[in-house]
């Protein structure tokens, strides 16, 4: 199912100024996604912590068995297409509920932040939960992020202040297995 939420932005004068789609994300996509991904590590302060290239999104996400999907964000401007944000989210098994989505990361480029497409894409990811019938959709979140966890909050969203994110990083994986095995 392709869920092409499509609506048309009209300026001040009336006249049609974009043309705003959210579709599934296709292999062709990954250099538009990738510098997506870019953007978003500068918003958040990690602007060197990007090492994935359009090769590994290319392979991990249209292979056999692909480890993630995406929805994007895609205006049509004088009859050029433009990828202006995206969604991308992968399948968890939870202990607890079962089959769960995962959303990795959920940005749009920041000159078309407050168009809408952030919840637009916000709400493929639901309706996409809800397609497959998982019990539960999690993301994670900056504690300044005041903005996003406002929005969360009121979509009906729990923030849990309670749970810390643990992670361990290649040299970590490597420090570890030196020490211990």
């Amino acid at each position: 199912m392709d869920i092409a939420l499509t609506k048309k932005d009209k300026g001040k004068s009336g006249k049609l100024l974009l043309n705003m789609k959210i579709r599934k994300g296709l292999q062709h996509d990954m250099p538009a996604v990738l510098e997506l991904i870019r953007e978003l590590a500068i918003f958040e302060k990690e602007p060197d912590a990007v090492v994935v290239t359009v090769a590994d999104l290319e392979r991990d996400g249209f292979g056999e068995h692909p480890m993630f999907y995406t929805f994007v964000a895609e205006i049509e401007h004088e009859q050029s297409k433009h990828i202006v944000g995206m969604a991308l989210y992968y399948y968890r098994y939870s202990t607890w509920k079962g089959r769960t989505i995962h959303l990795e990361d959920l940005i749009v480029t920041e000159k078309m932040r407050g168009s809408g497409l952030g919840f637009d894409l916000y709400s493929a990811i639901i309706a996409q939960g809800k397609k497959d019938k998982v019990r539960r959709i999690e993301w994670n979140v900056l504690d300044w992020n005041t903005p996003a966890l406002d929005f969360y909050e009121k979509s009906g969203a729990k923030v849990l202040k309670n749970w810390l994110v643990a992670q361990m990083d290649e040299n970590g994986i490597e420090a570890f297995l030196k020490t211990n095995l």
